[in-house]
């Protein structure tokens, strides 16, 4: 059966409705890091590194589309609760022409001042040639890169969660073939590795076109549209928290790629790689709940449905801290199993990753607040709520904290600082919630 925006939702249509977008950012994440495991496997160490090193430069370049993705879709699903159907495919038809033209745009500009650009960061010699090649390939595709993350949340709230899914694993699937042909087969190296993702990420973006593009059974379709400087503006400040944690998380990985190679060289590095790479498996859960459920919130807030929006939330934090404890578990266990699978070929970098990740992992226990808080308002069309935890939780506590507690505990230091940054983002989250009860009436 067919479940919709405007439905009563208990705990298992919830999890029937969300599991789709669930999957797919795991999946997602998954598909990146087997990229990171045949990078690391059958090329080596430093251009593992050096990928590690300009990925966060890639994730900024992308991040429009996150933002124009969750800001888009909470604005169009407010305007279908208020049941205002044509305008909202108006505003989705105008959100993905100018999501494409940033991308074009941007894709430019960054394939031109990249060099100088990763050379500015601290990358040099072999690294810092790695760093160019990887990613002037993956710049091409960056429009698509920018599109598949936008149609993400847009098949959710045309409610075809599933279709997504089905999008996500095409897309993942060629990435890891093509990883597997291009770096074991033929030995391409990074070339195979940058080639392989910018294609993935190219059938990621074109599949939505073609789908949205003829008519269909969804929500949503491409019409003819208009500019719309008011609703832009305000898709930029509803997505502006996707927008903010990206960059903020990108930027910060650069913080702590340059604190590591003060305190570990290249090694901290690729160890932080192996971190990020399943962290992002694990957040994925988070981010794919708070995603699939943020149309079904802001349905209801547009339909002035605030019984629903209170069941909504109540149902999340009892899902959301179920799933904290049990990625804290999965985590401790998993530690050097993933690290040997990483980077078992160096004994001490194996050691070193287990360690950190043994410590890390607790992060996951508080995580999931402060994420599901900030989706939650971008849901309720509070953008600045949600920017501002999302900018807390990204960006200023985590600076703080890796600055700070590596001067008390070095290395450790900056393993524990990740725990701490996501303790104090979720106990600020909590206080939002509290204080914007009644004024939203959840």
């Amino acid at each position: 059966m067919k479940i919709q925006l405007s439905d009563h939702f208990n705990y298992q249509r919830l999890f029937r409705f969300t599991l789709p977008s669930i999957i797919m950012m795991i999946f997602t994440s998954i598909y990146g890091v087997v990229d990171g495991f045949f990078v690391s496997n059958f090329v080596g160490k430093t251009p593992f590194a050096a990928v590690n090193f300009i990925m966060p430069f890639l994730m900024i370049l992308g991040a429009i589309g996150f933002m124009f993705g969750a800001g888009g879709s909470a604005l169009i699903a407010k305007t279908l609760g208020e049941g205002k159907t044509e305008k909202a495919k108006k505003l989705f038809s105008l959100f993905v022409l100018v999501t494409a033209v940033c991308g074009i745009v941007i894709a430019v500009f960054s394939f031109l001042f990249i060099r100088p650009i990763a050379a500015w960061l601290g990358a040099e010699g072999t690294m810092l040639e790695d760093c160019v090649t990887y990613g002037r390939i993956i710049i091409i595709a960056l429009p698509f890169y920018m599109l598949q993350y936008e149609f993400q949340s847009f098949f959710i709230t045309a409610e075809k969660p599933q279709l997504g899914l089905a999008v996500t694993v095409v897309s993942g699937v060629a990435n890891m073939v093509l990883d597997a042909l291009f770096m074991a087969v033929f030995e391409w190296g990074l070339v195979g590795a940058a080639a392989a993702t910018a294609l993935s990420q190219l059938i990621g973006g074109v599949i939505p076109l073609i789908y949205f593009w003829r008519p269909n059974s969804s929500l949503l379709r491409f019409i003819k549209t208009n500019f719309d400087g008011r609703a832009l503006a305000k898709a930029c400040a509803n997505g502006s928290s996707e927008l903010m944690s990206n960059v903020s998380m990108s930027l910060v990985s650069m913080l702590y790629n340059v604190q590591l190679m003060k305190y570990a060289g290249e090694d901290g590095v690729a160890a932080y790689g192996v971190l990020m790479y399943v962290n992002m498996i694990f957040l994925a859960a988070f981010i794919g709940y708070s995603t699939g459920i943020a149309p079904v919130i802001g349905y209801h807030y547009g339909a002035q449905n605030h019984s629903e929006l209170t069941g909504l939330l109540k149902k999340s934090c009892v899902i959301i801290g179920a799933f904290s404890v049990g990625m804290l578990g999965l985590a401790e266990l998993l530690a050097r199993p993933l690290a040997r699978m990483f980077v078992g070929y160096d004994s001490a970098l194996m050691d070193m990753t287990a360690r950190a990740f043994g410590i890390f992992s607790f992060s996951f226990l508080f995580a999931g607040i402060a994420i599901y808080g900030s989706s939650f308002f971008t849901a309720l069309n509070d953008g600045l709520t949600s920017a501002l935890i999302s900018f807390l939780r990204t960006l200023v506590f985590q600076v703080a904290a890796v600055m700070i507690l590596p001067l008390v505990w070095g290395l450790d230091g900056i393993w524990v600082s990740i725990v701490a940054a996501e303790l104090i983002a979720a106990a600020v989250t909590v206080l939002f919630l509290i204080g914007k009860k009644r004024k939203y009436h959840y």
